[in-house]
């Protein structure tokens, strides 16, 4: 009879070999090498893309249009100022007005309850001045502030600023703003006055001040100011004893802009949206002038 052990003895030898077949052929253990491990990988089959083609160059911006007043020079007169009062020795000093004497300004009129003509005028030509500027022009002030420290200047120097050879750039046009301080309960409204003709003086401006009176009237009343009710004729009137018109070799008028004693004249040059109407309008004629 054959012992246990020596009946296991071929089982323990094929098992052994069984074993050692599967080692050899069984899967890649962690770290076993796969066949063809190490060799260059295939060349892609993808097309390569060629580049982007740069874009075009954006093409330049037209160039903006001119402004409609640029190269123009216009010269504003705020009418008096604010400390003529003090100084009455120097405003009541005559000058020449043109072939005249007269003082070398006055102090100007205000409203019933305090508001300074001197103040009104500052402030319109202020406004005037940036929306004549935004249009392109050069604008020249005759007085450089408002202030209770200050007087003048003259009539005539007022008149000259901007002359052909006077002092500054020779202008195209010069308006001096006013306001009126009639008393009668039926005096309101606007008028705007023009040079007379006087020999040597104001001949050479007649035509061109009458052009430019025209075109102030026009914008007034187009902006709903009203003519004069007590001067001049449909809103224009004429004078020859102005120094500031006499004096002047250039296009000028003398807009008188309301009545400052008249309530309701009174009341819109108050406000600041009533002297922003004003300068809405005297822009709009000083262009449409300039533009003729």
């Amino acid at each position: 009879m054959t012992s246990v052990a020596a009946r296991r003895a071929p089982l323990a030898g094929l098992l052994a070999g069984a074993v050692l077949a599967a080692g050899c052929a069984g899967p890649a253990g962690p770290g076993a090498s796969t066949p063809g491990a190490g060799s260059p990988a295939p060349e892609s089959s993808v097309a390569t893309l060629p580049p982007k083609p740069p874009k075009p160059p954006k093409p330049p911006k037209p160039p903006k249009p001119p402004k409609p007043l640029a190269g123009r020079v216009v010269v504003l007169d705020p009418g008096h100022q604010l400390g003529n009062a003090r100084f009455p020795s120097e405003i009541n000093r005559r000058v020449d007005a043109g072939g005249f004497a007269k003082a070398c300004n006055t102090t100007g009129t205000a409203s019933d309850d305090g508001y300074p003509e001197a103040t009104f005028t500052w402030e319109v030509a202020v406004e005037l001045r940036k929306r004549l500027r935004r249009l392109g022009a050069r604008v020249v002030l005759t007085r450089d502030d408002n202030t209770a420290d200050a007087w003048g200047p003259c009539i005539d120097e007022r008149g000259r600023i901007g002359n052909p050879g006077g002092p500054g750039p020779t202008a195209d046009a010069r308006v001096s703003i006013h306001a009126d301080g009639n008393r009668s309960s039926s005096a309101h409204g606007f008028h705007v006055i023009r040079p007379g003709r006087r020999d040597g003086w104001t001949d050479d401006v007649l035509v061109p001040s009458e052009r430019l009176a025209v075109a102030l009237r026009d914008a007034l009343v187009e902006a709903g100011f009203a003519p004069s009710t007590y001067l001049g004729e449909d809103g224009i009137d004429v004078r020859t004893d102005l120094g500031t018109l006499n004096h002047s070799d250039v296009p000028v008028v003398m807009a008188e802009l309301g009545n400052m004693r008249d309530p309701g004249d009174a009341a819109v040059m108050e406000r600041a949206s009533g002297r922003q109407r004003y300068a809405r309008a005297l822009a709009s004629a000083i262009r449409a002038f300039l533009a003729g």
